[in-house]
């Protein structure tokens, strides 16, 4: 079990390490079994959590909802960085919320803008995380690191 010192330090490794990774690729199961994944902007990393603005009653959060095991990826091939993340996620409705993650860029697709009724924010508490890191260009280089998180409560 990790200490709480450990997994400051892990979420922060995780937070450093997507920050300049604006796009993730967010993978849910339908009802079927089936995978989907889907382009993603981070709104935030930090706090044992990714968060990301959604239409509440799109398809990703029926899915999510049914099912709220999901994984998160990035990608930044010209870094040589690559992140895969597995938490569970939940549907959050808080305006204030919203309105603090909105901004301008946010309304191509969200156009009703942060008060629109159906915007809703995705979070998804991250469980475990894994990436892979060649700093020198060289594949050969190639770190793996296995990040264990786990904030969830246990109660």
């Amino acid at each position: 079990m990790l200490t709480a010192t450990d997994q400051n330090e892990q979420v922060r490794k995780l937070t450093d390490f997507i920050r300049d990774i604006h796009v993730a690729m967010l993978t849910t199961a339908t009802a079927d079994g089936s995978l989907r994944s889907r382009p993603m902007i981070t709104r935030q990393a930090g706090d044992g959590g990714l968060w990301f603005l959604t239409h509440a009653r799109d398809s990703k959060v029926d899915e999510a909802m049914l099912n709220p095991r999901v994984n998160v990826s990035y990608s930044d091939p010209r870094q040589n960085r690559y992140v895969s993340v597995t938490g569970t996620a939940e549907l959050v409705r808080d305006r204030q919320e919203v309105r603090r993650m909105w901004d301008d860029g946010a309304r191509m697709c969200f156009p009703l803008g942060p008060d629109d009724p159906d915007l809703a924010l995705l979070r998804v508490n991250v469980e475990r995380a894994e990436y892979w890191d060649a700093p020198s260009g060289d594949p050969g280089a190639l770190v793996f690191e296995d990040i264990k998180i786990d904030l969830r409560d246990e109660d």
